[in-house]
């Protein structure tokens, strides 16, 4: 008996401190939502008298917002397309391979994830300035895909390793090359990987803020340094507003990557199957 008891106050406990934890995570959450809609001029208390969305047309209608958010999308897309190319060829190459060192390499590659994007971020400002790059979309391309390409590699390295062999030693004996059994087979067994890492990579991009801040120049910068500028020289609303963006993006990615993928296959399990 007294050891049911135990039991239940244990699970209890459990209960509990999950929900603190729910409730720790989703109140600043909760409070930005709020302060988007806000009516009023000014930073009042909450929750506030009236509800609009003044503050998300401020957003659009402010130059220096918008330009960080174009800055962001196109950073984001071309340094994916990068890094879906590189990912592809380097896990595909990394998993067909056998020699002394593969997992040394893989950690190489993989590195980035470990590495604190500070220091990723200072150390390619002293390299690129050292060589002579100072155009600021220039540098911002090539943080970003640093810091997304492990990501694609992972994924899709994790999705090939899935696939047996078997199906193309059997496109080979029937006559295709290593090219067509490459389009024809791998890579459409490959896509969950594929597509899971473009999705997280791109997330990675837009909210990527230690690496950029090192990389910007006055005229090219990312809309996450944008809001940071804004909240340091003139904070309102506006910056509410773009947040409650950023996370209605996440949403829209989480639930993308659950549609095409599914969330158990893309962060469960170790290998796509």
């Amino acid at each position: 008996m007294t050891g049911r008891r135990a039991d239940d106050l244990i699970r209890f406990t459990c209960k509990a401190m999950n929900c603190l934890i729910i409730l720790f995570l989703l109140t600043p959450i909760a409070v930005t939502t709020l302060m988007a809609f806000d009516a009023r001029d000014y930073l009042g208390p909450l929750p506030p008298p009236a509800l609009s969305l003044r503050w998300f047309s401020a957003f659009f209608s402010d130059s220096y917002f918008l330009n960080g958010l174009i800055t962001s999308v196109k950073l984001a897309c071309l340094s994916v397309t990068i890094s879906l190319f590189a990912g592809v060829a380097t896990a595909y190459a990394v998993d067909r391979a056998r020699f002394r060192g593969k997992e040394a390499l893989v950690s190489f590659f993989l590195s980035p994830l470990v590495v604190p994007p500070v220091v990723t971020g200072f150390a390619l400002l002293l390299f690129l300035s050292k060589i002579g790059v100072i155009d600021g979309f220039a540098r911002l391309l090539c943080g970003h895909i640093i810091i997304t390409v492990p990501y694609t590699i992972r994924a899709t390295l994790a999705s090939i390793s899935g696939i047996d062999k078997s199906y193309t030693e059997a496109a080979l004996i029937l006559g295709a090359n290593e090219r067509h059994a490459f389009w024809d087979i791998t890579l459409p067994l490959a896509r969950t990987g594929i597509v899971s890492g473009a999705i997280f990579a791109f997330a990675v991009s837009m909210d990527d803020v230690a690496v950029s801040i090192m990389l910007t120049d006055a005229k090219t910068y990312t809309l996450p340094i944008a809001l940071i500028s804004s909240m340091r020289a003139n904070f309102n609303l506006s910056i509410a507003a773009a947040s409650v963006m950023l996370m209605a993006m996440t949403i829209l990615l989480i639930v993308l990557l659950e549609k095409l993928v599914g969330l158990n296959r893309a962060i469960g399990q170790g290998t796509f199957r």
